[in-house]
């Protein structure tokens, strides 16, 4: 037996987008000081400033906020098959690998494009959640962990199980429609450093901010 030894493994980000070597990303674009973590697969998706990833998500035709945290093993907006033909199986879409033609079924993916996720600004989303095509999910949510995400989603609401249901308001709907009205999110680098430790204390930043 060996002795565990922690590993230093801190990042220092920055404008330029930090994405692990192991990750896989095609015609996608970040904000400044996102992390894509190891492992990743993201496809034709936009990640907003602040935001990061953990190891093992996958996501796929979504817009994706400012300061999302995205656990491990997520799934934004798993592509479905085409329940529709004699077939589910991807040959009759990836025809060219299976040699069945020159060309593939674009239709398929255009039909895929056309099902996009939607994700505000500071949502948290749990270890292992799925959420579905078509989902629009609000400013400041919670998606628990495990859960599977098949319905819109209100701005500060935390959701759960399968599929999710609403568990409780983060705040009220007074204060969630404060900090929406504020949009911190939006607030120059020079501001997040110089009111970063307001962002500690609700009441006061609350009385300093909302109108």
């Amino acid at each position: 037996m060996k002795k565990l030894h922690q590993v230093k493994s801190e990042i220092m980000l920055s404008d330029e987008p930090s994405v692990h070597e192991t990750a896989q990303v095609a015609n996608s674009t970040a904000g400044v000081y996102t992390s894509v973590g190891p492992f990743n697969e993201i496809v034709e998706s936009h990640i907003g400033d602040y935001t990061y990833t953990m190891g093992n998500v996958t996501i796929n035709y979504t817009e994706i906020g400012k300061f999302c945290s995205i656990a491990s093993h997520v799934c934004i907006n798993p592509v479905n098959h085409p329940m529709d033909r004699v077939t589910q199986h991807h040959m009759t879409y990836r025809r060219v690998s299976y040699d069945f033609a020159k060309t593939d079924d674009q239709e398929i993916f255009q039909w895929r494009r056309s099902h996009r996720v939607k994700i505000g600004h500071d949502v948290w989303i749990g270890h292992g959640a799925i959420i579905m095509k078509d989902v629009t999910i609000g400013d400041g949510a919670v998606i628990a962990s495990g859960a599977v995400v098949t319905k819109d989603v209100e701005p500060y609401t935390i959701v759960g199980g399968v599929p999710a249901k609403k568990i409780k308001d983060r705040f009220p709907k007074e204060i969630a429609e404060k900090l929406q009205q504020i949009a911190w999110w939006d607030w120059s680098r020079e501001q997040l450093e110089e009111r970063f430790e307001e962002l500690n204390d609700l009441d006061h930043f609350l009385e300093t901010y909302a109108q």
